[in-house]
């Protein structure tokens, strides 16, 4: 790329594309973990580079459990994207977060069991052999979780600033009896793919957060509808307008923001011996780890 994309969008359910950027070009990228779900829609936002990717493929034809969330971070960070924001549906499991509603969540908790978690130490990716613990304890950059609820603020949408998001496998809905414990637990909203983005994004050392827009009060809501996809396609039609403003909010907010704060995630994540990391998997993952194998 002639130079680098500070700034990705990943646009969930309803946002499928962002009409306001200009000078748009498609990129159509590889990477070790396989295909991205679509090519990179490239442009700008007044003078800003921003890549965006439609998470489940133009016209939402890749289920939860299909996304390759490697190859679209991956892809992100070949393109040099140092904050990632997410646009998630999700279900609201509290009364006080109602259907119309967006989150900016401060906390993930992972109910997922088909999915790659790490762009590590996985011999069907040719990464055997290199082990990285990177520290999760609060999965969401609290600068750009900052800079997002800012940006929805701005819109006058109804917006809650941090909850704790638990993602699920899907592509079903909840049962009742899920919906349920899932409340008991503390959980405030639910939905099916902010697990592994949040993970990956910080193995990539980028600043993640969400956008989540409630559609729905799941299941377990005694006076309301269970979820359908009919009620969720309504809701974020209703709101695709609320959801891009945001979006494109945050980007100017971003306009003046230095490297990303978690731009050395990996510095002390990395535990296999320097000495002993397999020469062809650390030329591999050059673009995540090289900097520190590289170092005098």
């Amino acid at each position: 790329m002639k130079d680098p994309i500070r700034i990705g969008v990943i646009g969930g359910s309803g946002v499928y594309q962002m009409e306001a950027l200009t000078d748009i070009e498609e990129v159509v990228l590889d990477t070790p973990f396989g295909a991205p779900s679509d090519a990179y829609i490239v442009g700008k936002v007044g003078g800003q580079r921003v890549a965006f990717l439609a998470r489940h493929g133009c016209g939402h034809r890749i289920n939860p459990s299909r996304v390759n969330y490697r190859a679209n971070v991956y892809g992100f960070k070949q393109l040099g994207v140092e904050y990632l924001i997410g646009v998630s549906a999700c279900g609201s499991l509290r009364e006080n977060i109602a259907p119309g509603h967006i989150v900016i969540p401060d906390q993930l908790f992972d109910r997922t069991h088909a999915r790659k978690l790490s762009f590590f130490d996985d011999p069907d990716a040719g990464t055997a052999g290199l082990v990285v613990h990177v520290g999760v304890a609060d999965p969401f950059c609290p600068t750009l979780s900052d800079i997002c609820h800012a940006a929805v603020m701005e819109t006058g949408a109804p917006v809650h600033k941090g909850g704790n998001f638990i993602t699920v496998e899907g592509p079903r809905f909840s049962t009742k009896a899920e919906s349920r414990v899932f409340r008991t637990w503390g959980m405030d909203i639910i939905g099916m793919t902010t697990t592994p983005e949040a993970q990956l994004a910080r193995e990539a050392e980028m600043s993640y957060a969400v956008m989540a827009h409630v559609t729905d009060y799941d299941v377990w809501h005694a006076n309301e509808t269970p979820v359908t996809v009919e009620m969720v396609i309504q809701t974020l039609l209703s709101n695709t307008a609320v959801a891009k403003q945001a979006v494109l909010n945050a980007i100017r907010g971003l306009e003046t923001a230095g490297a990303s704060p978690q731009a050395e995630a990996l510095r002390d994540a990395i535990i296999t011996n320097r000495d002993v990391a397999p020469a062809e998997v650390v030329e591999r993952l050059d673009l995540l780890v090289g900097k520190y194998f590289h170092q005098a």
